[in-house]
């Protein structure tokens, strides 16, 4: 999905962490890319806050230990008032259930650190093509706990209805298929099938697929009854 910008132009990202060399690092891989603009770098949580209203980036990428407003903080914060950019968390923490908090914030997937940097890259577009740079267990445990939340909740309905076609191509991204697989089993193009899954972020008003099913349980369009089918 090239230029999410809008302009047809390259995808606008600001890097966040609190070592310059990580951010050099990633600003370099980054920009080998010519799709790709860093467009601003912030050393914390709270500049990263101020840079995203001041620059309107497309994407953040987002370390999640800093001090003072850390990663998940800055993620919350960021999403409440810019719901359309997206945050893919680099992290050095491991531990499952800090990665689940970061995506309960807001992100839309995340890459360890010790990785290698075009990993970074994958995951980015990955996120871009509509697809989930999540491994499959984690987040098969974040719609589990979304699906335990109350639905509805009172929250303004989407811009745009889904149409019935879509409405079955969202219960399966629910459910963590890929394009690929709703494709099959859908029996539609792969190319269709990413077209929904666009059509769906764009009409829930959200960045990325992650953010969508969470969006999705909150208005109630899917409930936990629609995950048990997938034994099936």
């Amino acid at each position: 999905m090239h230029g999410m910008s809008g302009a047809g132009g390259p995808v606008r990202l600001i890097v966040v962490d609190d070592h310059d060399l990580i951010r050099a690092g990633f600003r370099l891989v980054l920009e080998q890319e010519p799709d790709f603009e860093v467009v601003g770098e912030a050393s914390s949580g709270r500049e990263a806050i101020e840079l995203c209203r001041r620059l309107r980036p497309d994407v953040v990428v987002m370390d999640l230990a800093m001090p003072g407003v850390d990663g998940l903080e800055a993620t919350r914060r960021i999403k409440e008032e810019h719901p359309q950019v997206a945050v893919l968390v680099v992290t050095a923490l491991e531990d499952p259930e800090y990665m689940l908090e970061a995506l309960k914030a807001g992100a839309a997937g995340y890459v360890l650190k010790s990785s290698p940097l075009p990993r970074v890259i994958s995951a980015l577009r990955r996120l871009l093509s509509g697809e989930s740079p999540l491994n499959q267990e984690l987040a098969a445990r974040l719609i589990q706990d979304l699906a335990r939340r109350p639905g509805g909740g009172g929250n303004p309905p989407p811009a745009e209805e889904l149409t019935a076609r879509e409405r079955e191509v969202l219960v399966l991204m629910a459910r963590g298929r890929t394009n690929p697989e709703i494709a099959r089993e859908l029996v539609i193009s792969r190319g269709t099938a990413k077209s929904h899954v666009q059509n769906i972020i764009r009409k829930l008003g959200v960045s990325d697929r992650t953010q969508a099913v969470a969006r999705a349980f909150e208005l109630g369009l899917i409930e936990p009854s629609h995950l048990k089918e997938r034994e099936g």
